[in-house]
């Protein structure tokens, strides 16, 4: 028997298969203006979320994402999904993990594919559309005891969420979670956004996303500070331009406004 004709006579639903989904967790950084000039505006990291219009966990928050249509990737309904549920449009998608524990989606066999990634500011408005009622910013705050136990603390006005969670383990870049309290997420995505933010924290160590925060040309000062919010540390300047000179090039261009000194303006090597 050729291969072809093992193709032929092969009966791939002798075996029981799980549903996929995709589901993306999108960071942004959100400024806020300044009370004078002389001031930096503040930061805050922020994830995308949107509100279930439907059952399962109906009026719940959850990460944008849905199932994988025949003939689809796994990428291309990620960022389908995305679109058709907030509006918003992420241009790169960073792998996190696969989610395929028994019982985590009530309606049967559903193995999840996770992504995360990052938009600039000035593309931050959604819009809730398909089957989310809503869809909303919320801040993002993550929080690890010396003892494993972890807080996610999730805002957007007066809706507050907060989630605890025990880290299990922390292998190969990455960190896996139990969920003690879901605070109400949908599903197991308590645990999604907690390893998708530790998979960025990483990232940012090694400053391969910081840039995707931010427009083509930015400061120096800008681009410290988006490693700071994302990582939750602050940085020596000296230190950071020091190991920052070798992925970045000044330009010709400077700041202007803003009653400061013009700084240069910088790119991507």
């Amino acid at each position: 028997m050729n291969e072809q004709e093992f193709l032929q006579s092969y009966d791939i639903t002798k075996y029981d298969r799980p549903s996929l989904t995709a589901d993306i967790a999108i960071f942004a950084i959100h400024r806020f203006a300044p009370d004078s000039y002389r001031h930096e505006p503040s930061r805050e990291l922020s994830l995308l979320l949107v509100r279930r219009g439907q059952h399962p966990f109906r009026d719940c928050w959850a990460l944008p994402g849905g199932f994988v249509q025949r003939e689809e990737s796994v990428e291309a309904c990620a960022l389908r999904e995305v679109a058709e549920e907030t509006g918003v449009q992420p241009s790169a998608l960073m792998p996190i993990g696969s989610y395929s524990k028994p019982g985590r989606d009530p309606r049967g066999w559903v193995v999840s594919e996770l992504f995360a990634s990052v938009i600039p500011d000035e593309d931050r408005l959604p819009v809730g559309g398909d089957d989310a009622a809503e869809a909303a910013w919320f801040s993002v705050r993550f929080d690890e005891a010396a003892d494993g136990s972890c807080s996610l603390r999730l805002q957007n006005g007066q809706t507050l969420i907060c989630a605890r969670l025990k880290l299990l383990q922390s292998r190969f870049g990455r960190s896996s979670f139990a969920i003690l309290d879901s605070g109400a997420l949908a599903f197991d995505h308590a645990a999604m956004i907690a390893e998708a933010l530790c998979a960025l924290r990483e990232s940012a160590k090694e400053f391969e996303v910081i840039f995707d925060f931010l427009p083509k040309r930015f400061t120096l000062t800008e681009l410290q500070r988006v490693q700071e919010t994302v990582m939750n540390v602050s940085v020596l300047p000296a230190n950071f331009r020091r190991k920052i000179s070798e992925y970045v090039v000044a330009t010709d261009e400077t700041t202007e406004g803003a009653g400061h000194r013009p700084a240069v303006l910088y790119e991507k090597k």
